[in-house]
């Protein structure tokens, strides 16, 4: 149970130092009277306390609003469980994969490494839906979304240099597809992991990435560097503009030799890319509404004292 337990809102949790510390005060400031409960009549003291006109008096009446005050923070950095129903939710996640068939990437000599980065981010995804894109000069959908991860193998093993007949290196044309892929899909929250040597990228793709967080996706990407000496003419790799475009896109850039770091990211759950898309509600019950109620307990407690 505290495993699955997240915290919609993190940043409350600054409060509650401040709270800690309202708490000491207000345990400082309801010390003890000391020998003046000898000197006053009990009853005229058990009076002033009532009507809080003793510093004193006021002791369970500070702990009452220290206690509220923190269940209040408490309840306000959201903690939450996850829906059991949210991963049943495949049509609303889903990941999309672009991979470059441009010559400087399958000629470059790491093309089979791409491929099987592709297969480990498809791995990752887990039960979602997975769509394959693939671009050198223009785009085509390689494998509409899918649950069968057998497929996908099939269609990765067969993919090479002649696949894609435009020359060139065109990714704002594949995110572009993408993009409408998951349009078109109805998808609320989504990966797009872009497999490249980063050539290409320009202000083009930059507007796709941007169009692309607008939706709620985020975009990751994972760099092909170069084995061997290029073909003649052939670009060479770019990691800053593939690492530039994935920080635009709220994701993150790995190699192919380390692509942990995405895969992590893609390999997150349902809920926890419902909730980073601003669809928290879908996949979360939220606890924070129930502590606010407790902390109507010493709240009531306060006001009766004060009245």
């Amino acid at each position: 149970m505290i495993e699955s337990l997240t915290l919609l809102r993190p940043l409350w949790f600054l409060a509650l130092p401040v709270v800690a510390v309202l708490a000491l005060r207000a345990a400082w400031r309801s010390a003890p009277l000391g020998d003046w409960n000898k000197a006053i009549d009990p009853h005229l003291m058990a009076l002033l306390a009532r009507s809080g006109a003793l510093l004193g008096g006021r002791r369970q009446a500070n702990i009452a609003a220290a206690l509220a005050a923190g269940i209040l923070a408490l309840a306000l950095t959201g903690p939450a469980i996850e829906r059991p129903e949210a991963a049943t939710f495949r049509n609303l996640d889903a990941t999309v994969i672009v991979l470059d068939l441009s010559r400087s990437v399958t000629e470059g000599g790491r093309f089979k490494e791409a491929r099987q980065a592709a297969q480990a981010v498809a791995e990752a995804a887990g039960t979602r839906s997975l769509a394959l894109i693939v671009y050198a000069g223009d785009a085509y959908t390689a494998l509409s979304p899918t649950h069968d991860r057998e497929t996908l193998a099939t269609t990765l093993f067969a993919l090479d240099a002649d696949t894609v007949p435009d020359r060139g290196s065109h990714p704002e044309r594949g995110l572009a597809l993408a993009r409408r892929t998951l349009a078109e899909a109805n998808v609320v929250a989504a990966d797009v992991v872009l497999i490249s040597d980063g050539d290409g990228i320009g202000q083009a793709a930059e507007r796709e990435t941007a169009a692309i967080r607008d939706k709620g996706w985020q975009l990751h990407a994972l760099f092909v560097p170069a084995a061997k000496a290029l073909p003649a003419g052939a670009p060479r790799p770019d990691r800053t503009a593939l690492d530039r475009l994935a920080t635009a896109g709220g994701g993150r850039a790995a190699d192919i030799e380390g692509p942990q770091a995405v895969l992590d990211r893609v390999g997150a759950s349902t809920a926890q890319h419902l909730a980073a898309g601003g669809y928290g509600v879908l996949a979360f019950a939220d606890l924070g509404r129930w502590l606010l109620l407790l902390a109507l307990v010493p709240a009531f407690f306060l006001f009766r004292r004060s009245a």
